[in-house]
């Protein structure tokens, strides 16, 4: 039986344990020999423990997944990791890479280790991997299409949980956090309004006001306060967001 070894870089330590648990019951025949949270603790770990395989997350403080994989990719297989459905996902179809969409599933996951054990049996075509590798990374580093969030982490006590976007009614600043406002809860992120605009769709998240963001297919009405200011009503909250004056061309057609 061959013994393939493995390292797991991700931003977050907890996806990294539970993505480590999911391999022991999958592929308990795998070692991971090394963790890391940074691109360049993960390009570090690869060259020190040279593993067969590199689970590595897109986006990482410093180098991201892309810089490290384009330093990496003739050494060993690899894995993409990645909360974002647009990333060129015929790219990955090839046999050079595989990837992996958060939260990661068991069938998924059972889909991967199997390509990963059939490349590891065949002969590395060196020249071809090596065409293929640079294709990917220049679709990834040159993509047309920005990226858009698909789901929003958030931490409640100990546990970390995937929220997605699409559930999200509204985003508001609030202090040194943003409020993540859904049907049935509330949640706190540390990532600033400014920098969720980048991330969102623009065509469904409209930033109506310095210090929120609406899902606009959440909104149930628009009413003028007393004071004349245009509130948004949603769905299942009695909470209100207000439109700045600057903002209110938005609704105009609606």
């Amino acid at each position: 039986m061959n013994h393939h070894r493995a390292v797991i870089a991700d931003d977050e330590e907890i996806l990294i344990q539970g993505l480590r648990i999911m391999l022991d019951r999958l592929w308990p025949e795998l070692e991971i020999c090394g963790e890391a949270q940074t691109g360049k603790e993960a390009l570090a770990l690869i060259e020190k423990t040279t593993p067969d395989i590199a689970f590595l997350d897109i986006k990482m403080p410093g180098l991201s997944g892309i810089q490290v994989a384009k330093k990496i990719y003739n050494t060993c297989k690899i894995v993409f990791i990645t909360a974002y459905d647009h990333y060129a996902v015929e790219a990955f179809e090839s046999e050079a890479v595989d990837y992996l969409l958060k939260p990661v599933t068991d069938s998924r996951l059972e889909n991967t280790i199997a390509r990963l054990k059939s490349h590891l049996k065949s002969k590395p075509d060196h020249s071809g991997l090596e065409i293929k590798m640079k294709k990917i990374i220049q679709v990834l580093e040159n993509r047309d299409v920005p990226e858009r969030l698909r789901l929003i982490k958030v931490k409640t006590g100990e546990e970390l949980r995937f929220v997605p976007v699409s559930e999200v009614l509204f985003f508001k600043a609030e202090d040194k956090y943003s409020v993540v406002q859904t049907a049935q809860k509330e949640f706190l992120i540390k990532t600033p309004i400014k920098e969720l605009e980048k991330e969102l769709d623009p065509d469904q998240f409209w930033r109506v006001h310095r210090s929120s963001i609406v899902n606009i297919e959440k909104i149930k009405l628009i009413k003028r306060s007393f004071t004349n200011q245009m509130m948004i009503a949603f769905e299942h909250t009695d909470q209100t967001i207000s439109v700045s004056r600057s903002c209110e061309h938005l609704f105009k057609q609606m």
